[in-house]
């Protein structure tokens, strides 16, 4: 059943939404490499405690925000009907990307950003890479979402 149609008020609401959630789940990927750098500079401690509150924010509001982000973007398929479909390959492979971030993220960032707020600073290394890994599967999310290869 279609509750919206690509366009009207409802599916602008929808589009609101994956936006929104956007911004609230790749914040990280912008300030938490300059707080951490910034809190390196103040000692271990300070790096370890600030760790703690990116460990928090990332299990209780961006990753979740995440998954909403992804929620969102179904939703606008399924009521955009025809004008954009699952067989479509931009979409497919958008659902994937989608899906490699959230392994990204549930696999290596927040792990690693829990052992480091639990003061294994050998962990820091790996947050790292998992924000490099989550921003490259970004860009590539931006340019499916953008160019729409195999509309």
């Amino acid at each position: 059943m279609v509750l919206a149609a690509y366009g009207d008020t409802v599916w602008k609401l929808l589009l609101l939404g994956h936006i929104l959630s956007f911004v609230v789940a790749f914040a990280p990927a912008v300030i938490n490499p300059v707080l951490g750098a910034q809190s390196k500079k103040d000692g271990e401690s300070e790096l370890i405690r600030v760790s703690g509150y990116m460990a928090q924010n990332g299990r209780r509001i961006h990753f979740p925000a995440l998954l909403a982000l992804g929620a969102f973007g179904i939703l606008m398929v399924l009521q955009s009907d025809p004008i954009f479909e699952f067989d479509q390959t931009w979409v497919g492979l958008a659902i994937l990307v989608w899906l490699a971030l959230c392994g990204v993220i549930t696999g290596l960032v927040l792990p690693a950003e829990r052992r480091l707020a639990a003061g294994d600073l050998a962990a820091e290394a790996k947050v790292a890479m998992g924000g490099q890994l989550a921003t490259v599967l970004l860009l590539v999310q931006l340019y499916l979402m953008i160019w729409k290869p195999g509309l």
